[in-house]
């Protein structure tokens, strides 16, 4: 009986001990718990996504130049005197106009000389003629012999033969002088006319440019790349100037045209089109980017990356949902709407971007 009542103390006590033993590992979880739903909280209201290397197209950043597809001389043909030139730059012109006049008063004097030996050679051939009509009916009537009415034919057609000469010639030395008009050889606009009137020009020389065709982006790429631009590659111009519309060139892509099979100075020159080039000043450089195949790339929506005070950064999402913000360096991608991350960041990390837009602060 003692030893039964002994027993049931003992586990009388040690039931108590296990009591307190859940309670304190009871208060102690309900200590706890704050923290735990704190690191537990939920993001607030917006998107997230998972960076991962997706293929872009990869860009080479070029020089370029607004032209225009042809670009046409306008040459002195003969020696003389720049009299007049009645264009400017920036003019236009139509195929064909005459825009100068080149006098070799030299030329005048050599058609005043032809003009002379073919009137005397005329004449030569009119006194030849008459001659032969006098003798023609003097053989009819049986005074000359056949041999001299031959005779006197040879002379009246050397004697027009000499004239005609003469008269060629004197209409050649004509038509020199004539081409001392200054003829545009295309139709556009004069892009230098920066000769004076009363100059001395020699044949060959330019007297004035003029652009034709429509107009182009001319691209000088580096040889090294020659082989890697294909027509048809997308052209991006990074300009911040406005085309004729107003709009932004930046905002515009183009493609490439033609790729000159030449090499000149180690590089190739490449023609692109673009929706709304402006041809207000032909020769103006700009800043471009040329599609030369694809790689991999972190990208990412615009709406993920905010700037604070110059510096571009994005919200990561870490342990516990916690969001931390990690500046970043970006760049430009061929699609407005998103960025490329160059730095900061890597594959794998979550970012989180607001329900809104996130709004550039000014300090």
């Amino acid at each position: 009986m003692s030893r039964t009542r002994g027993m049931s103390g003992m586990m009388s006590g040690g039931g108590k001990w296990l009591w307190l033993a859940c309670a304190a590992l009871a208060l102690s979880a309900c200590g706890g718990q704050p923290e735990k739903d704190e690191a537990a909280a939920t993001l607030p209201a917006g998107d997230v996504m998972r960076l991962a290397p997706t293929e872009i197209a990869d860009m080479k950043a070029v020089g370029a130049e607004i032209a225009t597809r042809d670009q046409a001389d306008v040459l002195a043909r003969i020696p003389g005197i720049l009299t007049s030139l009645a264009v400017r730059a920036g003019d236009t012109v139509r195929k064909g106009q005459r825009i100068g006049m080149i006098v070799d008063s030299r030329l005048g004097y050599e058609t005043s000389v032809y003009g002379a030996q073919a009137a005397a050679a005329q004449a030569e051939a009119a006194r030849a003629n008459a001659d032969l009509a006098r003798i023609r009916d003097l053989y009819s009537n049986g005074v000359y012999a056949k041999a001299r009415l031959d005779q006197a034919v040879a002379v009246a057609r050397a004697a027009g033969a000499q004239a005609a000469a003469a008269r060629a010639q004197q209409g050649a030395s004509a038509s020199v002088a004539g081409q001392g008009a200054v003829i545009a050889p295309a139709s556009g606009r004069v892009l230098r006319a920066d000769i004076p009137a009363g100059s001395p020009v020699a044949p060959g020389m330019s007297i004035a440019t003029v652009t034709a065709g429509p107009p182009v982006l001319r691209l000088m790429l580096p040889e090294s790349v020659a082989r890697q631009v294909r027509p048809g590659a997308r052209v991006l111009v990074n300009d911040t100037a406005s085309d004729d519309a107003g709009v932004p060139f930046g905002s515009h892509q183009g493609s490439v045209t033609q790729v000159y099979p030449a090499i000149t100075g180690g590089q190739v020159r490449v023609d692109a089109t673009l929706p709304g080039l402006s041809t207000q000043f032909i020769g103006r450089r700009v800043g471009a980017s040329v599609e030369i195949g694809k790689r991999k790339a972190l990208v990412v929506p615009r709406r993920f990356v905010a700037t604070r005070y110059g510096i571009d950064q994005v919200q990561v999402v870490g342990e516990g949902k916690r969001l931390s913000m990690v500046p970043v360096q970006i760049a430009p991608t061929t699609d407005p709407a998103t960025v490329e991350i160059l730095s900061g960041v890597s594959a794998g990390d979550l970012l989180f971007a607001p329900g809104q837009p996130a709004k550039t602060a000014r300090p």
